[in-house]
């Protein structure tokens, strides 16, 4: 069973959401709600148009803080307008690949984003709902 924040990830139906930091360890759940909530299959890092959302799988051996502000300004520029909704995926706390809350939230400020909130995403994962910041 998937618990996430709501019941999903509050993607509306239709939009593409662009996947970052895919690998073996991902809760093919996760990309299931995803994929049910959207109607569309996820695009991968490589896709060349625009995309309205972006999902993110990072782990601490991804790299440090400045390596998730650099991949959270990439995502960013790939939204249309710069603007949509961004999940953060981290291994849950205490867990093989844990990152802080804490530097998630620094590497999405640093982006010029806002983190608004975080869930229990699955078994193994937590979430972190990212945002553009208000003008």
């Amino acid at each position: 069973m998937v618990t996430t924040a709501g019941g999903g990830f509050g993607f509306p139906s239709g939009l593409v959401v662009q996947e970052f930091g895919y690998d073996d360890d991902v809760d093919l759940a996760l990309r299931e709600v995803v994929e049910a909530e959207t109607g569309m299959a996820l695009v991968d890092e490589d896709y060349e148009d625009v995309a309205d959302a972006a999902l993110v799988w990072w782990r601490q051996e991804d790299g440090d803080v400045d390596d998730l502000t650099d991949l959270l300004v990439d995502a960013k520029a790939n939204l249309e307008d710069g603007a949509g909704l961004i999940w953060v995926l981290t291994p849950k706390a205490r867990t093989r690949g844990a990152v802080p809350a804490s530097e998630v939230e620094e590497a999405a400020a640093t982006a010029g984003l806002h983190a608004t909130s975080t869930a229990s995403m699955g078994e193994r994962w937590s979430g972190t709902r990212i945002t553009t910041r208000r003008r």
